[in-house]
This record gives structure tokens, C-alpha cells and sequence, in this order.
């Protein structure tokens, strides 16, 4: 198994890594494949796949922010059952985003992602795919340390159409484990700045920093 980045809607890895992403993910969580072309050219954005006998039949993308020494994971999709596709790409994540953390002369603080909650929407299938049910990836995320933020959580539609996505907690996984709150400024910072490049924001979503800006700490609860 080969862990390769993509930098190009070019490469054949790429038509292959979006085509599985429209196999497992909701409609509204899968960015138009032109649209992907800068964010592949951004050089601080990690999209990594998984390739068994040239095939892609994993992926992530993650983000390391420097400033804030946390980093984000958009997405993981394992595509197939059978090969430790999670264990794979959570260990070369791991091992790149430490790397890149010594680069700026510091140790990972952690890092967040979007987990879906399926005990609040049960109706996402993820293609059939079974290690991709939100059931058992939920377990999953929870064995590798993430932790959900106190807070009731929407996202605006990656279709930019102005709609709240529900159904999803936003979590954060802290290197150290003793670790049980993050700073409020910072998860509205964060949030502000990841979602700049959609403009058409939800009511609800604006509301939500909003409230996030009147704290000081958020609790991290277990998943």
C-alpha cells in the first residue's frame, strides 16, 4: 500500500479519490471537482490516498495551521474493508502532521474534525460501504482519542447555497489526554477562518460563532 499526496485535479489518483467521494459522502459534503483545483495547488493543504494495485481505495485531507499548532481533518474515507485502510492513513496522518509540528519547533497540540452524529440523523447509507457507517466510525474516531466540543454544532453547505448542515459535533483530539477544555477564541477563530472561503453563511452558523465568541473555554465531553 502507497500513501501519495495529490496536488492536481490532473492526476488520475485525483478523478478516482472524487469519484469515491461522491460513492460514500452526501451530496452537499462534496466539493464541485473543478473547485478543487486551488485547494490541491495550496501547499497547506494535505490530500493524501491510499493505493492498493493502483487503486485508490482510501484518502484524507488535513490541514496543519502553524499559528494556532492544531490541525484539522476534513475528511477520511476508507473505501474498502479488509485492508486496515483506518490504521493506515490515521498512522501516516500521524507521522506527516508530528513532522510538520517539529518543523515549527513545537509538539502537535491536537487536532479537530467534524464527526457525524447518527444517534441525530440516521439516514446517511456512505454508499454502502460498511467501515464508513457513522456507527462504527464514531467508535472509531472515539478509540483515537476525539473528544466533542460542549456546543451544538452546524457547518455551511460546501454547495455554498446558503443551508445549515446538522446532524454533525465538532471535536478535537489533544495530544495530551488530560486535556478537557480549548479555548473558545480559538474554535472561533479556527471555524471563521476555515469556512472564508464560502460566502453565503447560514443564519444559524453566524449565530453559533457568535455564541462561541461569549466564552472563554469550551468543555471537551466524550464522544
Amino acid at each position: 500500500m502507497e500513501y501519495r499526496r495529490i496536488t492536481s485535479i490532473e492526476d488520475p489518483l485525483f478523478v478516482q479519490m472524487h469519484d469515491l467521494m461522491k460513492e460514500v459522502f452526501p451530496p452537499e459534503e462534496v466539493l464541485e471537482f473543478e473547485l478543487w483545483k486551488e485547494p490541491l495547488e495550496d501547499p497547506g493543504i494535505r490530500v493524501f490516498v491510499a493505493v492498493h494495485n493502483d487503486e485508490v481505495v482510501g484518502a484524507t485531507e488535513y490541514r496543519y495551521y502553524a499559528d494556532w499548532n492544531i490541525a484539522m481533518t476534513d475528511f477520511t474515507i476508507i473505501g474498502r474493508p479488509g485492508l486496515s485502510l483506518g490504521r493506515f492513513l490515521a498512522r501516516n496522518r500521524e507521522k506527516d502532521l508530528q513532522e510538520l509540528a517539529k518543523e515549527n519547533g513545537k509538539v502537535l497540540f491536537g487536532m479537530f474534525a467534524e464527526i457525524y452524529d447518527p444517534y441525530q440523523l440516521e439516514d446517511h447509507e456512505f454508499g454502502g460501504v460498511k467501515p464508513m457507517n457513522p456507527f462504527v466510525r464514531r467508535e472509531v474516531l472515539s478509540h483515537l482519542g476525539y473528544k466533542r466540543l460542549d456546543l451544538s454544532y452546524v457547518h455551511p453547505s460546501w454547495k455554498n447555497d446558503g443551508e445549515a448542515v446538522k446532524g454533525l459535533d465538532f471535536c478535537f483530539m489533544p495530544t495530551d489526554d488530560n486535556v478537557s477544555e480549548i479555548s473558545a477564541a480559538l474554535v472561533a477563530e479556527f471555524l471563521t477562518t476555515y469556512y472564508s472561503v464560502l460566502t453565503n453563511k447560514p443564519q444559524e452558523w453566524v449565530q453559533m460563532i457568535e455564541e462561541i465568541k461569549g466564552k472563554e473555554t469550551i468543555n471537551l465531553l466524550p464522544l
